[in-house]
Order: C-alpha cells, then structure tokens, then sequence
C-alpha cells in the first residue's frame, strides 16, 4: 500500500483551481477530494527511486473554503487518522477582496536536540500555531519563500549522522549534502515539521532558491565557478541540487497550463523512470543557463508577482557580468511592463536585496570595479579574494544589471495607469529592514519600496548585527563613498533612505493589499513568558503615497 512520504503542499491556487504537490511510498494514483465534491487526480512520477504527483484541482468556486483529503490508490492518507490540526483547507479566492501576502526567507529548518532551540523560535511554526487555533481567523492568501528553503552545506547534526551512515565525511564533501538522496533528505526535515507541513498543506506557496538551496556563495564569480568545478564532487552536487529544485519547488510555481505545457515535465512523466530526463535537464541548466527559466509571474487579480531568479541567471564573465542573462532581463522587462494599468499593486521577488545599506552597497561597487582590473591586475586579485570571503555578490556587485533594475522600476512606477505601488521583495542578509528609493531626474508615481525580510529561522552574529546597523549611519555612508571614489564608481541613478529597521530575529513580513491601499506589518516569533513561541508585531504601517 503507498503511502505518504511528503506533503500535501498547496501550491498554485486561484478562484477556480488548485495543485497539490506530494511525494508517496511507491508508484500510484494520488487523488485530492474536496468537501464540496471538486477534485483531482494524477499518477506518480519517478525521480532516483522517488515517486512524486502534482495533482490539479478543478471546479473550485470562488470565495468558498472547501477542505480535502488526500487518497494514493484509493486509501486516504491525508489528513493523518487522529491528527490535531483542523482540516486542510483550499481557499479559492475571489476577485476583489483584499490580498494577505506573507513573506520571508533563510529557514534552517534543523530543530533542537537539547533544551531551547539556538536560533529561536521559527517564524513559520509559530504563525501555523496561531492559524490552527483559528483556523476561521486571518491567514495570509500566498507564502513567498525567498531562497534558502534548505541548507546545503550547514547541515544539523542529525543529519551529519545519518550522512555519515552513507559515506565518509572526511571526504569531500564532507558533511554538507552530495547527491539528489541526500537533498531529499533536507526537505524531510524542512517539511516533515509537523506545524510546518500543516502550514503548507493549507496556505498556498510561491518559491525561488537562493544559493544555500545548492551551496553558500553559488555562482558569486567566474573565478569561484571555476574552482568548483575543478572539484570531483561539484557536478554531481550541482545537477542532483538542480534536480531536487526543480521537484520540490519549481513544479510548483508553474499554472497549471503552464504545468501542462511544460516540455520536462511531459517527459518526466511519460517514462517509467524519469531520473535520466531530468538529470539531462538540469546538466543542460548548468552548460546553458538561458536555456532554463527558474523565474515566473503569477498575478492575483490586480496585484502581479514577478518572481526572479538571481542566481542561476548570472552572467559571470568579467566583461560582461550581470545578474540576469539577456534573456532573463528581457523577459522581465516584459512581464513589468506588460498591460499598463491592469495591476494596482507589482511586487518583484527576487532572493538578493536590490538596495542594501549605503556602505555594503559601495563596497560591492568598489569590489567590482576592481575584480574588473579599474585598478590593475594586483588590485584584481586582492578583490577577487575579498568578493568571495565576504559575499560581495548581491546586485550592486552587477553594477550595470542594478542600475537597469532602477530604471524598469522607475518606468514601471511612472505614467498613467502606474500601480500605486512597486514593492521588491528579498531576504538573504539575515535582517530586515525597509528602504525607499527617489530617482533625482525624474518623477516617479508609484510609491516604490524595498522590503528585506529574513530569516524565519536562522540567526545573525553580533559582528553582522554590529555591521548592519553601522552600514546605514551617515559615518558609514561617507566610507563608502570613499571606496567608491577608490574604484572610480560612478553615482548610482537612484537615492535611497532606510524607513524602518534594522530589525533581528526571526521574522514574517506581511503585505495587506486591497484596491490601491496596501499596509505592512512585520512579526517576530518569541518566546513569551508562559513558554510558548508567538508572533508579536515590531512594526506596522501605511504605504499609500
């Protein structure tokens, strides 16, 4: 009989239909029921002995809340017999209401062996627990989850263990993961938590990696690809890190017509064994990366996401380097601009903050500069090494590709039929803050905003806790002009001043938008006195102009 390996994850949804990503135990049937008799079904897929579905869910009714269950060959496996969470719910929206869009990223999912957990409280545990006791009560409509939904290469000591029943670790890799086995085994541990795999199993996802999802710094330089693939373990790490993506979160952000269109997809499931289509795919990512599209749009009646890959999308030569491949850049070009005055509301996703304190901003400015031989060749080597011991990669390190980003927002932001506001979304560094921009040279109409929020469930060392606040202080501002007077860096097109943070901990940002109007509240997840772990506001506000 099969079971339920993974999952049920609520992916796509909208006021007509669903998906609903699971693994099972074996090769089946997985079907979705609903209590209002709408439905769906799809058969297992096979990836390295692993057997996932992503079922579709027709004849929703918008505004209804019909809860499901889930059966693999008949048998219901979902929700688990004496389970204490409410039933899961698909919400299917309609038109008009208000939007609730949770968002955050950075999730070391490894929980506690011993007393209290070392980072805190999990941001995304702690709202589960608030949603289960009112399950009628408010509930974001769509989690974003911006990169490092998994951590490669920092590996709780559990897993370290049962890694080392594998393989030596005194072999490279070590005890950070080798193969598509060993990366399943981190999304068992992410989301086999019981709050968090109800959490997901009710509240529709959006997802993007980061470079923790494969390997802390990927894709940061020419000369840091170059010396990764001169090791014996890196292809493999890489295609199996690809593929897993690809199962566990891309297949997952696609419509269901896109789903249905998708080429791989269709190959996938059209053999038995779909290991050696996929493991193609994603060696033909990694030789040609504007042969793949991580990135996509999904639009929630007048608000749009246009989700961005920035990592997998990078051109690295020095000569040439940007943050997103002609391609990519074009097709983001076009979904930012496409139907002037068909969205109140745009939010950019992308994993890497766009505007980060002034000091780190010039920093990476300078370094680049510099890694691009603007002070010979001695200056060159000494900024290469710097670029990759302190995570010079963020899109001020692609100055040209940062500058392009400020001017699609300004003329997304600009005009009649501008949204009332263009929000870009990114976690990564550990903190959050919100910043606003002003372009000198020209009006903008829109209210444009940069909100960081990270981690869920990680933490921030003193020094960059220490270092961030310094980075937006005027005496910092002045350093790093310094820098990049050193590194002949022009001006950027684009001001901008901190409204709000920086804020630590472990933290969930959320986005109301209704009509024009849009508000924000950020929660951290603390341990109150009565012992248990709650999300209580640090800040909230308006952002209509």
């Amino acid at each position: 009989m099969a079971g339920l390996r993974l999952g049920p994850l609520l992916r796509y949804s909208d006021g007509a239909g669903a998906t609903v990503w699971v693994e099972a135990s074996r090769p089946c049937t997985a079907e979705v029921r609903c209590s209002d008799g709408s439905r769906g079904e799809a058969r297992t897929f096979q990836i390295e002995g692993h057997h996932y579905a992503v079922v579709p869910v027709t004849g929703l009714t918008p505004g209804t809340s019909p809860s499901y269950e889930v059966l693999l060959d008949g048998t219901r496996v979902w929700p688990p017999a004496g389970s204490r969470f409410p039933p899961s719910v698909i919400r299917a929206r309609a038109d008009g209401g208000a939007l609730r869009v949770a968002f955050g990223s950075c999730r070391w999912a490894a929980p506690a062996e011993n007393g209290p957990d070392p980072v805190g409280p999990d941001a995304l545990d702690t709202p589960a627990g608030r949603i289960a006791a009112d399950p009628e009560g408010e509930r974001p409509d769509v989690l974003l989850l911006l990169g490092d939904q998994v951590y490669a290469d920092e590996t709780s000591e559990a897993t370290r263990r049962w890694l080392a029943a594998r393989r030596d670790l005194s072999d490279p890799p070590g005890g950070a993961v080798a193969d598509y086995e060993e990366y399943t085994h981190l999304y068992y541990e992410s989301w086999l938590d019981p709050k968090v795999r109800w959490l997901l199993s009710t509240v529709p996802s959006c997802m993007i990696f980061d470079d923790h999802d494969i390997i802390d710094d990927w894709n940061t330089s020419a000369a840091w690809l170059a010396a990764a693939r001169a090791t014996d373990w890196w292809q493999e790490r890489l295609v199996s890190g690809l593929m897993s993506c690809w199962v566990h979160q891309h297949l997952g952000n696609l419509t269901p017509d896109e789903l249905a269109a998708d080429p791989v997809y269709a190959a996938v499931r059209a053999t038995p064994d779909g290991t050696d289509v996929l493991r193609a795919f994603a060696a033909g990512a990694d030789a040609d990366r504007a042969s793949v599209r991580w990135s996509y749009r999904r639009d929630f009646g007048r608000v749009r996401l246009v989700m961005v890959d920035s990592r997998a999308a990078r051109v690295l030569d020095e000569g040439s380097r940007a943050m997103l491949d002609p391609g990519e850049a074009a097709w983001l070009r076009e979904q930012v601009l496409d139907g002037p005055g068909t969205c109140d509301h745009l939010l950019i996703g992308t994993s890497l903050p766009w505007l980060l304190p002034h000091l780190v901003h010039d920093a990476e400015a300078w370094n680049a500069a510099l890694c691009g031989g603007e002070r010979g060749a001695r200056w060159t080597r000494f900024a290469e090494r710097l670029r990759r011991r302190a995570d010079l990669e963020h899109w001020a390190a692609f100055p040209a590709s940062f500058e392009a980003l400020a001017e699609l927002i300004a003329e997304a932001g600009s005009g009649r039929g501008a949204p009332a506001t263009v929000c870009v979304l990114s976690g990564d560094v550990h903190h959050t803050y919100l910043a606003e921009p002003r372009w000198p040279s020209r009006a903008v109409d829109a209210r444009v905003l940069q909100l960081t929020c990270s981690p869920l469930h990680n933490s921030a060392p003193l020094s960059m806790r220490l270092a961030f606040r310094f980075g937006w202080s005027a005496a910092a501002r002045v350093l790093g002009r310094r820098f990049a007077r050193h590194g002949r860096c022009p001006r950027p097109t684009v001001n901008w001043r901190k409204t709000g943070g920086p804020w630590f901990g472990n933290q969930l940002m959320t986005l109301t938008l209704h009509g024009r109007s849009a508000r924000l509240r950020l929660e951290r997840a603390r341990v109150l006195r009565d012992g248990r772990p709650r999300l209580t506001t640090v800040a909230e506000a308006g952002l209509d102009r």
